[in-house]
């Protein structure tokens, strides 16, 4: 086991094997030294704003990531292969009036951050929208470099 899924472990984070992918498209693509890590949704459903809080879209972002990391895991093997998060997109579904997708977004933001130290810092997109697949409140995706 690796520094990062100690890390996980001592969280009391445990990787299940993702799920395939719901239509035509790998969970991750390699370019060189760039992993493009394809958009997952989180399980929970609805509208920050609406019918679902801040903080339970936060958990929801932080819960997401665990999906993406099931599947970076599943592709790449060794989650210590990861050099550096470069960039991580979220899209939270949200209300009119509600503004605050950068604090929903680092549920999952500070959990790279505690898994890969300075690594884990990163450039994001924290986008509000209408509507996500599914109904769900948050997507994800990500780049990462590797090793």
């Amino acid at each position: 086991m690796g520094l990062v899924e100690d890390k996980l472990k001592n969280l009391g984070i445990k990787l299940a094997p993702p799920k395939p992918p719901v239509a035509n498209y790998l969970g991750t693509k390699q370019v060189g030294d760039l992993l493009y890590v394809s958009a997952r949704v989180s399980q929970l459903t609805g509208t920050v704003g609406k019918d679902v809080t801040e903080e339970e879209a936060k958990k929801a972002a932080h819960a997401t990531m665990i999906l993406l990391l099931s599947i970076i895991k599943k592709d790449i093997v060794d989650l210590d292969k990861i050099a550096d998060v470069a960039k991580l997109q979220g899209f939270i579904r949200s209300s009119d009036k509600f503004t605050r997708q950068p604090q929903v977004l680092d549920g999952a933001s500070e959990l790279l951050i505690e898994l890969f130290g300075e690594n884990g810092k990163h450039a994001r997109t924290a986008t509000g929208v209408n509507q996500l697949p599914y109904g769900a409140t948050i997507q994800l995706d990500m780049i990462l470099q590797l090793k």
